[in-house]
């Protein structure tokens, strides 16, 4: 099943928008987590079990299991086995080079670690998307305006017409998904609702994964309001880590964790 059609299920039979993201960090595992064989995936485990019936898709964020070295990349490929089939795996991985790196890093995403979908910087152009592009089915999210407080820096920098650096990417996306067996899309900060309003009419129904929601300060309405578009329905994948994943220390944190998905699942839904 393609990335596109899998989202679009999960979120009908979980009733969700809300994508749940595995940033796994040693240095914030509970205390009896910390003591097994292998606490990462433990933990996720347990975090995967206690959300399977509320989240649309997963969103395992590549450095946490690299910071970890040989033994938490084992804990990723685990965690992404065990993920349940029907729920997509987005791996935030960002990646963005010359043409032939790109493709090794494409074959070890897709071929390798068989994720359905993966973050990507645009910076280099093309060249740099064209690799993943050629794997027929995927999701590709592509870095258009991100949730930090210095993404103004380069993102915000306007051309003679006055027009964004972001936006122009933005419109990039929708030029380059005419050559792209995989699908297309776009990153963008729930932290900047003007612009998320701005990127949505440029890409259509071309779907949206938004980070920011939560601990950094996303507005849930605006997020749903500007992200799923005038008619309610384009595609969006609101993103939550920190705030669900250690929602509790103690040994009851998986349940902590599901209320709070769930908390922030509802939250969402009542602005549809």
């Amino acid at each position: 099943m393609d990335f596109i059609t899998k989202l679009a299920k999960a979120r009908e039979e979980n009733n969700s928008l809300l994508c749940v993201g595995l940033d796994t960090d040693m240095d914030k595992l509970p205390e009896h987590i910390l003591e097994t064989e292998d606490p990462i995936f433990e933990f996720n485990k347990l975090i995967i079990d206690a959300t399977k019936d509320i989240t649309s898709c997963y969103k395992p964020n590549i450095a946490f299991y690299e910071a970890e070295g040989i033994k938490g990349m084992q804990s990723l490929e685990k965690t992404i086995d065990y993920i349940p089939k029907n729920i997509p795996v987005l791996l935030d991985a960002k990646r963005g080079d010359i043409g032939n790196t790109c493709d090794k890093y494409a074959k070890a995403c897709f071929e390798h670690l068989k994720v359905d979908a993966l973050t990507l910087s645009p910076y280099m152009g093309w060249d740099s998307i064209s690799p993943f592009a050629k794997y027929e089915g995927k999701g590709l999210f592509i870095l258009v305006k991100t949730s930090n407080d210095s993404s103004p820096d380069f993102q915000d920098i306007t051309n003679k017409n006055d027009k964004p650096l972001f936006l122009e990417v933005a419109e990039k996306i929708s030029h380059w998904q005419k050559e792209s067996k995989a699908t297309l899309g776009a990153v963008v900060g729930a932290t900047y609702p003007k612009d998320l309003k701005i990127v949505r009419e440029t890409l259509g129904n071309l779907p949206i994964l938004l980070p920011g929601l939560g601990a950094q300060g996303g507005s849930a309405q605006e997020t749903v309001q500007f992200g799923c578009g005038s008619d309610g329905k384009a595609p969006i994948l609101v993103n939550s880590s920190r705030g669900i994943l250690y929602a509790s220390k103690d040994k009851n944190f998986a349940e902590a964790s599901r209320a709070k998905a769930q908390e922030v699942k509802d939250q969402l839904n009542s602005y549809l």
